[in-house]
């Protein structure tokens, strides 16, 4: 039998792209015009590996400050070892936050290194639980005037996208119509979600899960803070039958999602590679959420998720989001689209599938 020999991490190196939006953009609790991405790539065996993240470029910084010299020289098969060393090594830095963004982007980039080494898409190296995942077409963001609003709801429909979701809360008094021109421009059979990324009080969340039942609202994303668990299991005993409170998607760290679930404070988890330290944080809460019998959303990033969510067996759905969307689309090739409200991956391409573009990239460098 061949003796396996250690395949040594050569290079690492981060780069930040500042992307402006299409359209100014708002939820309830934030507004922004721009977005950026980190990228990541790694080297080993002549193959490059890629991850990424939407963070702030400080965290490209970090990456090439500290995380680089953590993961080079070691062995790019040994993905689980070579998480622990990061996390280690930002101890004195704080989990949440940038420095587990920057974990998050590093770690993709393993996984997919290795899984191009192997010369596998990543979904086989994991072990298929699904041949594709469902996605939600996501934005509705509240900037948008009804028109706007209608014609993105209605364009996923029309794609065969089967669920949609919209922002609320930034103005608590125009929502119940803003959610009424959403269901009327998508019609009575596809799934309204809604998120108010905690702009709600309670009982403001409370009156207006009422009003949002009445138009099929099935999904009530973090109505009050993510923060407040408290806050959210009282909404999840009293809104109407039909329809979940969902959050997690700030989770950085494993307590966090179990603190969450241990609190009853949501119907469906959810969780975002690019944030709770990649792929292996994403793996490790997947099988935190099987433990439960909870399902598992992906937050957003969908061609990083696809492979991981065909993977995880509690997965219910990918965030089909407008920003990550529309930024995948323009920095990589092989980004996946939804086909009948399905992603399914590339079997024919290494790792997730995706190759930089990196003469597109370049104007938007930071």
């Amino acid at each position: 039998m061949a003796r396996y020999s250690e395949i040594k991490i050569q290079r690492l190196s981060a780069s930040a792209y500042r992307i402006p939006t299409d359209f100014p953009e708002s939820d309830g609790t934030f507004e922004w015009k721009a977005t950026t991405l980190v990228l990541v790539e790694a080297t080993a065996a002549d193959h490059i590996g890629i991850g990424y993240t939407y963070a702030d470029g400080a965290t490209a910084k970090l990456i090439n400050d500290m995380l680089a010299e953590v993961v080079t020289g070691r062995d790019a098969m040994a993905t689980s070892a070579n998480w622990l060393a990061m996390i280690r090594a930002i101890r004195n830095l704080g989990r949440p936050g940038i420095a587990s963004m920057a974990i998050a982007a590093v770690d993709s980039a393993m996984w997919d290194l290795k899984a191009r080494i192997l010369g596998l898409p990543l979904v086989t190296l994991f072990g298929a639980a699904r041949d594709s995942v469902a996605v939600y077409g996501s934005g509705g963001f509240t900037s948008y005037d009804n028109e706007q609003l209608r014609k993105q709801l209605s364009g996923w429909a029309q794609q065969g996208i089967p669920r949609v979701k919209m922002k609320v809360g930034r103005e608590p008094l125009r929502d119940v119509e803003r959610v009424a021109a959403a269901r009327d421009a998508i019609g009575p059979k596809v799934e309204l979600f809604v998120d108010a990324n905690g702009a709600y009080t309670r009982k403001q969340a409370l009156a207006l899960a009422d009003r949002f039942q009445e138009l099929g609202v099935s999904w009530f994303e973090e109505p009050v803070s993510s923060d407040d668990l408290e806050g959210l299991h009282f909404l999840r005993d009293r809104v109407p039958g039909g329809m979940e409170i969902a959050a997690g998607e700030y989770g950085y760290d494993l307590p966090y999602f179990e603190r969450m679930l241990a609190s009853e404070s949501v119907d469906v988890l959810q969780a975002d590679a690019t944030r709770c330290a990649g792929i292996t944080g994403f793996i490790q809460v997947a099988a935190l959420c099987e433990t439960r019998s909870m399902p598992l959303s992906a937050h957003c990033g969908p061609s990083l998720h696809a492979h991981p969510c065909c993977a995880a067996r509690p997965v219910r759905h990918i965030e089909y989001f407008h920003d990550h969307v529309r930024i995948e689309h323009m920095l990589f090739d092989g980004v996946l689209t939804p086909c009948e409200g399905l992603l399914k991956p590339d079997l024919s391409r290494p790792g997730m599938g995706l190759e930089f573009k990196q003469s597109d990239a370049k104007k938007y460098e930071i």
